[in-house]
């Protein structure tokens, strides 16, 4: 029921309307994602630069199913990455190719990212895909290996969820490609015939994943807010004499900045996932939605820097 609620809350128009013009709301959503604009996403960036943090940015939306809508994502891509380069910010961009038109049509798709990857290659910069419902996992991956990564091997990375049964193989098929991945551990609500039910298993196929990409991957981001996985890794990667300059924590904006900054401390690299844009009420509330269990992993968050400045 709840999940059911916040999905029918997230198609509403008319709240979507009333919310974006309420102080109180934009300023409870401006915790986890910076603002509307671009300026207000750079100047994020500029703040978590300052602390030592790389950061990724991503202009939220997805499933376009207009071809002028994915073509003007498209040019806000270029735009930001213009931003990034002229604000000389220590930053990357994430994509949904739901959000470029791949449900729209393939080609459109990629001569929309081909121009974007154009862009990143002229500043030296990189692009992550992100990776979004089992329905869009080979897809993406087939996508990626066959029109992409051989043109822009520099430039363009993928990610891998580790609640997915198939990750592990898909790590292998990865570190064999030496491309650039991103492991999260997936907030998308999947059937147990594809994704593992239970949260061991997902910390378990996690780690696993985790050390197979540092140990054999190219520069992979380990994307987990688990301080106890963060231990284990941190630990083995010591243990092992793995060096920080091999792979990167990466969390949430507005989650755990507290981690953040102590793993600045001691020494390894930070990278933070910076959401911005005007769907910032359907992108909380699907995000919500596709995992109700996230809503206390925020709300807990919260309180405990609430309850660490007092």
């Amino acid at each position: 029921m709840l999940r059911s609620s916040l999905i029918w809350l997230s198609r509403q128009k008319s709240i979507f309307r009333f919310v974006r013009n309420n102080g109180f709301a934009k300023r409870s959503a401006a915790r986890f994602v910076a603002g509307e604009t671009i300026d207000t996403a750079c100047d994020a960036v500029i703040a978590l630069n300052a602390k030592g943090i790389t950061a990724t940015l991503d202009l939220l939306g997805e499933s376009v199913t207009r071809e002028e809508e994915a073509r003007e994502t498209g040019r806000r891509y270029l735009h930001l990455l213009d931003e990034v380069e002229r604000r000389k910010l220590n930053a990357n961009v994430s994509v949904k190719l739901t959000a470029l038109g791949q449900d729209i049509s393939d080609a459109v798709c990629e001569e929309i990212l081909r121009s974007i990857l154009e862009r990143a290659r002229q500043y030296g910069t990189f692009v992550r895909l992100d990776m979004e419902g089992s329905d869009y996992t080979q897809r993406t991956l087939d996508f990626f290996a066959q029109r992409i990564f051989g043109s822009f091997p520099e430039q363009v990375g993928i990610v891998l969820q580790s609640m997915m049964r198939r990750t592990a193989a898909d790590v292998t098929w990865a570190n064999g490609k030496q491309c650039r991945v991103r492991l999260c551990k997936g907030a998308y609500l999947e059937s147990a015939t594809v994704a593992f039910p239970d949260k061991k298993d997902v910390d378990r196929n996690y780690v696993e994943c985790a050390k197979a990409l540092i140990q054999d991957g190219r520069y992979p981001g380990i994307a987990t807010h688990d301080p106890v996985i963060i231990a284990e890794l941190s630990a083995w990667a010591k243990s092992t004499g793995i060096g920080a300059d091999r792979f990167e924590y990466q969390m949430l904006y507005g989650v755990r900045r507290d981690l953040q900054d102590q793993l600045v401390r001691d020494g390894w690299r930070v990278r933070v996932y910076v959401p911005f844009g005007t769907q910032w009420y359907p992108y909380l509330m699907r995000r919500l939605a596709e995992r109700p269990a996230n809503i206390w992993f925020i709300a807990g968050n919260v309180l405990r820097e609430t309850f660490r400045r007092r």
